[in-house]
């Protein structure tokens, strides 16, 4: 039996380019979600992999709709072959029921590993370099360091309560605790 795997990462995308591939390549079943390929978390893939029998095909449309990492790839091919079913891409002709397609997965799958490394590494260098230049990433701070002294002060004086000083500033009152907190220290 053919088995197809349909994925997208965001709800906002359809899996439908992808099912009508995988149904015009012969798929009897098809599992189908919407969930990062980062993830190992993802129940449609664990479902098809438990159905999986001896002598099935396991389809994807893309090789990356399978899996971003070599590691997560390569542990899928293995649980794959050990139910003794094979594995077909369809966008990149590759079919594990052959030596040919076997090593072209491989080759396939570590260009791109390669290439999520070096979208880390960019990703980490760009992030370095704007803290070079003084830019800090993450959300702004809802109060000023000025509006942040003034709760230290009302609280810390007994002024007012921690509550009082997050209903004055209108903020949340962890975020009152987090700023007494740092002051602390």
């Amino acid at each position: 039996m053919r088995i197809g795997y349909a994925r997208v990462s965001t709800q906002k995308q359809d899996t439908q380019a992808q099912i009508a591939a995988l149904k015009e390549s012969g798929c009897e079943r098809i599992f189908q979600e919407k969930a990062s390929g980062g993830r190992w978390n993802r129940p449609e893939l664990h479902r098809l992999l438990e159905h999986l029998r001896k002598g099935d095909v396991f389809v994807v449309w893309k090789l990356d709709r399978l899996s971003r990492s070599l590691k997560d790839l390569l542990l899928t091919l293995e649980k794959i072959e050990a139910v003794g079913a094979d594995f077909q891409s369809l966008t990149e002709a590759i079919d594990t029921s052959a030596p040919a397609g076997r090593m072209m997965m491989q080759i396939v799958g570590s260009f791109a590993e390669f290439e999520r490394a070096m979208l880390r590494e960019r990703t980490r260098n760009g992030l370095a370099v704007a803290r070079k230049e003084g830019r800090v990433g993450g959300r702004r701070p809802k109060l000023t360091v000025q509006q942040q002294e003034e709760i230290v002060a009302m609280v810390t004086s007994g002024q007012k309560t921690g509550s009082d000083a997050a209903r004055l500033f209108r903020v949340h009152p962890s975020t009152v605790a987090r700023i007494l907190a740092r002051h602390q220290q």
